[in-house]
């Protein structure tokens, strides 16, 4: 495989709709609704076919999702009916500030739940030519990645979860020695999330743009949108995406059941 980009590049709404399309699946709403609509999303939690699947056996209280200045809620009827009490007139824009976080925070804890993460997400549809030249690169499908288990040097480029498997990797060498690695999960039939990692004596030399480019190239050559998920904090991890061609596409918020 090579770092060429023959997939074709496309238009926005074809990408608005596949985004769509995905938290639809993810937060339980008719996207044709959402489409002509213009207020928040309140909805009861169901697992429908297509979600983004991370735990077979999930414990969804509450999610919430921030998309295209709209707020997307989904979970259970006590929670979900709360919220629309609370959130149904806040902007979305701010909503994932601090103060109105601790609020949120301590509407859950009374139902036994918690902010667990918040993260934004990014997309890309067009591929791109990659300047690979000065590395040698190999790409290793599922069965191939097998052999990085327990390898905590790309535990960032694959999570071995049984319900969102390692689909396809990339690999940077030189002299024989593994510089970098990026790798693709399979979260949803549609969506296939990036991880990257990158050998702490090779950073800062543009490795992870090159591997994280690659990928999504060959997640596009594949039919499959290419999305990248980060923490708020993680500047250096934002950089990689922006630089490879991401850009932000939706803001989740997910909870948890509080400890014992």
């Amino acid at each position: 495989m090579g770092s060429g980009s023959d997939s074709a590049v496309m238009d926005r709404d074809e990408r608005n709709r596949l985004i769509c399309k995905q938290l639809s699946a993810d937060y339980c709403f008719d996207p044709d609704e959402f489409k002509s609509g213009s207020g928040h999303v309140f909805s009861l939690y169901e697992p429908l076919a297509g979600r983004r699947v991370f735990d077979p056996h999930e414990d969804v209280f509450l999610k919430v999702v921030s998309y295209k200045n709209r707020l997307l809620f989904t979970g259970k009827k006590e929670i979900i009916t709360e919220c629309e009490k609370r959130y149904k007139d806040v902007d979305a824009a701010w909503f994932m500030e601090p103060k109105p976080l601790r609020s949120l925070n301590d509407l859950l804890y009374g139902y036994g739940y918690r902010i667990e993460k918040m993260h934004p997400f990014y997309t890309s549809f067009e591929p791109r030519e990659v300047k690979a030249d000065a590395y040698e690169i190999r790409y290793f499908e599922t069965e191939e990645i097998e052999q990085f288990r327990g390898d905590d040097r790309f535990e960032k480029a694959y999570s071995f979860l049984e319900a969102a498997p390692d689909v396809v990797g990339v690999g940077a060498y030189k002299d024989g020695k593994i510089l970098g690695m990026a790798g693709a999960s399979a979260d949803s039939p549609l969506f296939w999330q990036i991880g990257i990692d990158v050998v702490p004596e090779a950073r800062g030399q543009g490795i992870g743009v090159i591997l994280v480019s690659l990928l999504r190239n060959e997640i596009l050559k594949r039919g499959r949108v290419p999305y990248y998920g980060t923490a708020v904090s993680h500047t250096l991890s934002q950089n990689i995406a922006i630089r490879s061609g991401f850009t932000v596409a939706f803001t989740e918020l997910i909870t948890s059941k509080v400890s014992e």
